[in-house]
């Protein structure tokens, strides 16, 4: 009986197609803190969207979009950068990217948290250490149907329930003392 079931896993495994969708960076890393350069201009920092590079998107992967979210701002959070309708022939995102209208052809800038349609460089207040989740959607259509008037969190969560897959990248930043 045990080597059925163990034969019957196998054979859906091995029907499942397997993809190891990838989000790196030169210039953040996993739980580290943010250089000064990509924070706020209250900070030091010049508000630049770090470079960003992915690999292994599903095979149905139609567009991508990107966001990066503070979870640790207040109870809901704060959406620092959206973009979306991504073309896929796109591997990623040099430095300061993220300016307004420096996406890539055929892209669209989301309003953030704040209203701007480009990145807003990491802006906590003081206390602890702040994570900012880089999130990259794998989405099945070329266009977002993202509904006109959406604030951030709609856009975030429609994007998370519509997409084939995901990667993220989390580093931290707290305020300098």
């Amino acid at each position: 009986m045990m080597r059925y079931f163990a034969g019957a896993a196998l054979a859906v495994l091995a029907a499942t197609p397997s993809f190891a969708m990838n989000l790196t960076s030169r210039d953040v890393t996993e739980g580290k803190p943010f250089d000064v350069k990509f924070v706020c201009t209250k900070y030091g920092g010049e508000s630049l969207s770090p470079e960003l590079s992915w690999s292994g998107l599903p095979a149905e992967t139609k567009s991508l979009a990107l966001t990066m979210f503070d979870p640790d701002a207040g109870k809901a959070g704060f959406w620092h950068w959206l973009a979306a309708d991504i073309p896929t022939s796109i591997q990623g995102f040099e430095e300061g990217a993220g300016g307004a209208g420096k996406l890539p052809p055929g892209s669209t800038a989301l309003p953030n948290g704040a209203g701007h349609a480009n990145y807003d460089g990491p802006c906590p207040p003081a206390g602890p250490a702040h994570h900012y989740q880089i999130t990259l959607y794998a989405m099945p259509d070329e266009k977002s149907a993202i509904p006109a008037g959406a604030k951030a969190p709609d856009m975030g969560a429609w994007l998370a329930e519509h997409a084939l897959a995901t990667a993220r990248l989390t580093p931290v930043f707290a305020q300098p003392k």
